[in-house]
C-alpha cells in the first residue's frame, strides 16, 4: 500500500567540474571529473539525493544499471533501505553482486537515507547516533602527471588551508622519482603536516618494498594500495619486511579482503568506499568488522557522506577530501584547522545545484 513516504519518481542527472588537463595516477588517466546524481521523489514531495563519482568510465554501463533498478524501487518506503538492498541483491545475483550493480544498489540506498532524514527533519549522523562532533580530514591529490611546481602548489595550498595531512600519488616508472617527489613535499609542508602515499595498485611487490624502505626517513604515515588488492600474501610480506603501515579497501565490494588481510596482520587502516561497498548499512557493517580487529576506519573519497558516518563510529579516524564536488553543491562542507563537521541540515545536508546538472533521459 502506498504511503506518504513511498518512492514515486526517480530521475538521473550528470554533473561535471572543470578539469584543466588530464590527470594520472599509477594506473589511470582521468580526462573528466563527472558525477551521476540520482534524485528520488516521495509521495509527500520530499526529494532524496545521492551521487557517484563516474569520471569518463563506462557511462552506458553505470547509467544502464541505475535505469534497471528504477522500476523495482518505486513504491518502497524511504525507510525500507534494508528491504530494497536485499531485493536488489537477489535480482543482481545472476550477473553478479559486484561491479556496476553494487554501485546502483548503493546509489538508491544513499538517496533513500537522504529522503528519510529529510522526512524526520534530522541529519543522518543524529539518526544513527553521534559518537563525535568533528573528524580529522586530509587533502588528497598529488597526481603523478603533475609537474613538481604543480605538486608543491597543491600540497602547500592544503597546508595553508589548515589541513594537517596530505596524500600524494606514487608508482612512477622509477622508485627514485617517487622518493624525490616525497622529499620535496616534505620540505614544502614541514614536519607538522603528515604525508601519506598511494600507488593505486600500480606497483609490483619488489618496487613497493623498495619505496617503503627508501621513504622511511621521510616519515610517511601509511602506504595505500601499493600492490593489487587481492595479493594478500604480498601485503603480508610488505608489512612484515618493511614495517610500513598499510591502507586499503576502496576497491572492495564486500568485506572478504578485510577479513583476509586482518587475520594475516597485513592491514593497518580500512578504507571503505560507500558506493562500492553497497551503501550506509554495508559501510557501517564493514566498520564494525574492522573494529573487531582493532583497525581504524578512514574511508575513500566521499567526504559529504563519510564525515557524518565516521562521526557515528568509535573507530573512525579521518576522512579524505577532494574539492571536485564543492562547486556543484549548495552547501559545501566547511573544513577548519584540519577538521570537518557534519552538515547540520536534514538528511545528508546538501543538494546539487540544478543548473549545474544535465538530466539523463530515461
Amino acid at each position: 500500500m502506498t504511503s506518504a513516504t513511498s518512492i514515486r519518481d526517480v530521475k538521473l542527472y550528470k554533473a561535471s567540474t572543470t578539469l584543466k588537463k588530464p590527470i594520472s595516477d599509477a594506473t589511470h588517466t582521468l580526462t573528466e571529473i563527472s558525477f551521476i546524481v540520482m534524485r528520488i521523489q516521495l509521495e509527500n514531495g520530499v526529494i532524496g539525493e545521492s551521487y557517484l563519482l563516474s569520471f569518463q568510465y563506462s557511462p552506458n554501463a553505470i547509467v544502464g544499471a541505475l535505469k534497471d533498478i528504477i522500476p523495482v524501487i518505486k513504491g518502497y518506503k524511504a525507510n525500507e533501505t534494508g528491504a530494497v538492498y536485499q531485493k536488489l541483491d537477489d535480482l543482481a545475483e545472476y550477473f553478479g553482486n559486484q561491479g556496476v550493480l553494487r554501485w546502483a544498489q548503493a546509489a538508491i540506498n544513499i538517496a533513500m537515507w537522504d529522503a528519510w532524514g529529510k522526512t524526520l527533519g534530522q541529519p543522518i549522523h543524529k539518526i544513527l547516533g553521534t559518537h563525535k562532533e568533528k573528524v580529522s580530514i586530509y587533502g588528497s591529490g598529488g597526481w603523478i602527471s603533475y609537474s613538481i611546481d604543480e605538486l608543491i602548489e597543491e600540497v602547500t595550498n592544503y597546508a595553508d588551508r589548515g589541513f594537517k595531512a596530505v596524500k600524494i600519488k606514487v608508482g612512477s616508472p622509477k622508485v627514485s622519482t617517487d622518493v624525490e617527489r616525497l622529499r620535496l613535499v616534505r620540505e614544502a609542508v614541514g614536519d607538522k603536516v603528515d604525508i601519506m602515499m598511494d600507488a593505486n595498485q600500480g606497483m609490483d611487490l619488489p618496487s613497493a618494498m623498495k619505496l617503503a624502505r627508501e621513504a622511511r626517513d621521510l616519515n610517511i604515515n601509511w602506504f595505500e594500495e601499493p600492490i593489487h588488492h587481492q595479493n594478500f600474501q604480498g601485503y603480508e610480506i610488505l608489512k612484515n619486511q618493511t614495517g610500513i603501515s598499510l591502507a586499503m579497501g576502496e576497491r572492495e565490494f564486500d568485506t572478504l579482503p578485510l577479513r583476509e588481510l586482518a587475520t594475516r596482520n597485513a592491514l593497518d587502516i580500512w578504507q571503505p568506499d560507500i558506493l562500492r561497498i553497497g551503501g550506509v548499512e554495508a559501510w557501517r557493517e564493514s566498520a564494525a568488522l574492522a573494529k573487531s580487529f582493532n583497525l581504524p576506519v578512514l574511508p575513500h573519497y566521499y567526504k559529504d557522506y563519510d564525515v557524518p558516518l565516521v562521526c557515528t563510529i568509535s573507530n573512525g579516524v579521518g576522512v579524505e577530501s577532494f574539492d571536485w564536488v564543492d562547486p556543484l553543491i549548495d552547501n559545501p562542507m566547511v573544513i577548519q584547522d584540519g577538521f570537518a563537521k557534519p552538515h547540520d541540515l536534514p538528511g545528508w545536508g546538501f543538494s546539487f545545484i540544478d543548473d549545474r546538472m544535465t538530466e539523463i533521459k530515461l
